[in-house]
């Protein structure tokens, strides 16, 4: 009997091998254009966990409550469903954490399918802070921004992740492109 946690491809023999791609690094650094960007070459799916955290928070349920930890427990339930359905996802967070970035690779493991991280840094100060200034939308109006002091370095385990950084300050096509050619590997 089929397992019914088994990804399609492993159920039906399709030669489709899904991904699952996360995004880390701080707000404004260019996490979600890369991942629109990405998922949208490869035909991935995209969640992001800021708008569902934003929703959490117009839902009424108070800032002091582990919003945060319900938007990642919420997108990677759904990115389980889409890497199960058989197709890649790119996960938008900060993963500012090793428990957040584990979680991907459990999430990742369990499905059957290989991960990749794309973190980036915005090294030029002036842009990420304009950045930040002019966020828009529902996410902008509900944001829970994480400061520097609270991003921690790779280590343990999570230093062992296959990753890449991009300096979003340099030009958006050339970091596509190099996002792109770190996933083909």
């Amino acid at each position: 009997m089929t397992d019914k946690a088994a990804p399609l491809d492993r159920q039906f023999g399709d030669v489709r091998v899904p991904v699952l791609v996360v995004t880390a690094g701080l707000p404004g650094s260019g996490k979600s254009t890369i991942a629109e960007i990405v998922a949208g070459r490869l035909g991935a799916t995209a969640i992001s966990v800021d708008p569902i955290e934003a929703a959490i928070l117009k839902a009424g349920i108070d800032a002091d409550q582990p919003t945060g930890l319900a938007a990642y427990l919420v997108a990677e339930r759904m990115a389980e469903q889409v890497l199960v359905s058989g197709h890649s996802v790119i996960v938008d967070a900060v993963n500012a954490v090793e428990p957040a970035r584990l979680q991907w690779r459990d999430l990742a493991e369990r499905c059957g399918v290989k991960l990749r991280v794309i973190e980036t840094v915005c090294a030029d100060e002036a842009l990420h802070n304009e950045r930040l200034a002019n966020r828009t939308g529902l996410t902008a109006g509900y944001a829970v921004e994480q400061s520097i002091e609270d991003y921690a370095e790779w280590k343990g385990a999570a230093a062992t992740l296959p990753r890449v950084t991009l300096d979003t300050s340099r030009p958006l096509g050339e970091n596509v492109d190099a996002a792109l050619a770190f996933l083909e590997h």
